[in-house]
């Protein structure tokens, strides 16, 4: 490099997520829940992770309904950013509450290095779309869209997204709606709008992003449609996939396998050749670097 060239500097996490927003080429984001997971994430190659109010709720052990306390899901995030160093897009239910929350949430994200936070337009506490979705109320919009403006407003980083996620089709309040949500939201300041569908086939989401028409970049989340071959996708437009909770739902089959296997033959001969060897744990743990670290600093 040239002496008086100045060194590149790696673009934030908050620039890379909203590159990917705003890209002309279909980007994906993968589920993550823990370090673990979102180390494992960077390794398969994704250069983002979706932080999944789903996932993070079920490796604590609890329903999705906001029964995690934001707190506790912030302070989660904070491990999965330091072990990645991806781009994290925070699944943030509705805000855990009402424009105030939401302002407090983004300063708080922000300190910890997230790069962004989805908000869906439902009713607090949140239940997941997937139970009995068409029972579940959804938030006033211009109520919805006074959180939208306070969290674009609280934000210091240029670069940090807020994602406004539509749950109308989820719903049954119909196209007409979703849209009319959905412009609402762009005007209000959303940097992406989420359309959500339950459906086994695109259509919804197909209809919704032709008389969308690129007014803004759009996200999905195909885990109802999820045999839509891929190119579907890109040559209706859409901006960005998230694979939603596959990471834990892999790992609670894999548990469960293993689990009963050990229960029933009382030794784990059956289970050794199936499951990670310890060094690997070792490996995605970092270990090689502590014990260069304590050659480095503890050596006399």
């Amino acid at each position: 490099m040239n002496a008086r060239e100045p060194a590149l500097v790696p673009a934030s996490r908050s620039a890379r997520l909203r590159q990917m927003l705003v890209s002309n080429e279909l980007e994906f984001l993968m589920e993550a829940h823990n370090g673990l997971s979102a180390r494992i994430a960077r390794e398969a190659g994704f250069k983002a992770i979706w932080g999944s109010g789903l996932s993070i709720s079920a490796q604590f052990g609890v329903r999705d309904n906001n029964e995690a306390s934001w707190t506790q899901v912030v302070d989660n995030l904070e491990f999965m950013a330091d072990a990645s160093d991806l781009p994290i897009l925070l699944d943030g239910d509705t805000g855990y509450g009402n424009f105030n929350n939401v302002r407090r949430l983004v300063r708080k994200l922000e300190q910890r290095g997230i790069a962004g936070v989805c908000i869906e337009d439902k009713v607090f506490p949140k239940t997941n779309s997937f139970i009995g979705g068409e029972a579940q109320p959804l938030a006033d919009i211009d109520e919805f869209c006074g959180k939208i403006k306070a969290g674009k407003d609280s934000q210091t980083d240029e670069n940090f997204s807020i994602v406004a996620r539509v749950e109308a089709l989820i719903a049954g309040w119909g196209m007409d709606e979703a849209l009319k949500r959905a412009e609402a939201y762009r005007l209000a300041g959303a940097d992406a709008i989420l359309i959500h569908s339950k459906l086994s086939k695109p259509d919804e989401i197909l209809t919704f992003a032709r008389e969308w028409a690129g007014r803004g970049p759009l996200v999905i989340v195909p885990t109802k449609y999820y045999s839509t071959p891929t190119d579907v996708f890109r040559k209706a437009g859409i901006s960005t996939v998230i694979w939603a909770n596959h990471q834990v739902r892999a790992a609670v089959s894999a548990m469960q396998a293993v689990t009963k296997t050990i229960y029933e033959t009382q030794t784990l001969v059956d289970v050794e050749d199936r499951i990670a060897t310890v060094n690997e744990i070792f490996r995605l743990q970092d270990a090689d670097e502590y014990s260069d670290a304590e050659n480095r600093y503890l050596s006399t």
